[in-house]
């Protein structure tokens, strides 16, 4: 029996076949594109150090809704939740501070064991696992210097934190058969004027060489660096700027990684693609919605979300650039907060998939930017919702918003318990 959605299918793939753009390829081509979801949305970035300390680092989770993860076993049927409701592949991004431990253990002390759990579950999800180390929230960064500090045992301390970080990442790219992509980004900065600030960042350079120093194969570990523009109680020097990071990426061939809401509100990091992919072989990409700053809200299906889409997909980017989200909102079902942001990011990656990008390119080369508008905008209107639907029929998940009612049925039954 054909459904709506068949019909809607069928006319859609002959809609696109107007203008050249061949649906099946692109829905072939969305299922190599995966998306890395972030572990914190999940507990309001709280993790599993049982140490009661408060959020640092400029690190804001507002919000109180019930429910949150209070543990590992938790957390991961939480995720379970929302991988069940979006299509294709995911991977899962983890900070150090998710570690399992029947007992303390310091941060310069964390091994693979004490991630054993979660590669496991990923093995049995079929994921990849990314990693980063936590360089906040921590007695040692309460005055808000980590590797750029000036005393050098607490700068030794955050090193081996980072060293101990990329044996964990490359113990999941070797367990799992896929490159872990392990991001450093510390909250090192000044509230005010800052005298000295060359010799934060020599410091800083010094560290980050000491930290990547331990050659690992690419095969099963990525390095990332992550600048920030500033941060609450980093307002007017941040030591890791965006061209200090630039020029570490470009000099010492780590990726960079570019948080959407790690620059000035005016500024977006879909322009800045095409740029840092002229100098580095890898980018790691934060996609997150900041609101008059570095907010972190759910992501959503805008225009920014839309255009860091296209940059990647016009420009062949697949191997070179890894979509990771970031956004943590304790102010709403943060298993729908999970659903809504990466299926948004999905739905980005499938519209700039199904641009008829060969054509607009020769409008853009032959200088007729007229038609090249009007085509930009009137391909908006395609059906693009009927090939998504299909998409998630064909991942078994639901294409519309009746996955909310599965989200509601889990909070009764699970979520309000907590």
């Amino acid at each position: 029996m054909t459904t709506s959605i068949d019909q809607a299918w069928n006319l859609a793939k002959a809609r696109y076949a107007e203008f050249d753009v061949d649906v099946e390829s692109a829905l072939k081509l969305l299922d190599t594109l995966p998306v890395s979801m972030h572990c914190w949305q999940g507990d309001d970035v709280a993790g599993f150090e049982n140490t009661g300390g408060a959020l640092t680092g400029g690190i804001q989770a507002t919000g109180n809704y019930p429910g949150k993860a209070r543990n590992a076993a938790e957390l991961r049927s939480d995720l379970e939740q929302a991988l069940a409701l979006i299509p294709g592949p995911k991977r899962l991004n983890l900070h150090a501070i998710y570690l399992e431990s029947d007992t303390a253990v310091e941060r310069n002390e964390i091994e693979p064991k004490h991630f054993a759990n979660w590669v496991e579950w990923a093995r049995q999800k079929g994921m990849g696992l990314d990693f980063n180390p936590s360089c906040f929230s921590h007695p040692l960064s309460a005055d808000g210097f980590t590797l750029s500090h000036a005393n050098p045992e607490i700068r030794k301390f955050w090193i081996e934190h980072c060293q101990a970080s990329r044996r964990i990442s490359a113990y999941f790219g070797r367990e799992l058969g896929t490159a872990s992509v392990m991001n450093i980004w510390v909250p090192d900065g000044m509230k005010d004027l800052t005298v000295d600030r060359f010799a934060f960042r020599e410091r800083l350079m010094t560290a980050l060489d000491e930290v990547i120093s331990e050659k690992i194969d690419e095969k099963y570990h990525l390095d990332a660096v992550e600048s920030k523009l500033f941060g609450i109680g980093a307002e007017s020097f941040t030591v890791g700027s965006n061209e200090f990071y630039l020029g570490y990426a470009t000099t010492r061939k780590t990726a960079l990684c570019l948080d959407a809401g790690h620059f000035h509100p005016t500024e977006v990091i879909s322009d800045k693609i095409s740029t840092a992919m002229l100098y580095v072989q890898h980018l790691l990409l934060h996609v997150s919605r900041p609101v008059r700053w570095d907010s972190d809200h759910v992501v959503l299906l805008d225009d920014e979300t839309q255009a860091i889409a296209h940059e990647i997909i016009r420009n062949r980017l697949f191997d070179r650039v890894h979509i990771g989200l970031d956004f943590f909102d304790a102010s709403i079902n943060r298993i729908a907060a999970w659903v809504i942001g990466t299926r948004n990011m999905k739905k980005a990656l499938l519209r700039a998939l199904l641009e008829p990008t060969d054509m607009l390119r020769k409008l853009e080369a032959d200088g007729d930017y007229t038609a090249r508008l009007a085509m930009l905008e009137e391909q908006k209107s395609l059906p693009w919702q009927a090939v998504w639907e299909t998409y998630c029929q064909r991942h078994n998940v639901p294409a519309g918003s009746e996955w909310l009612q599965t989200v509601r049925q889990y909070e009764q039954s699970v979520l309000s318990k907590r």
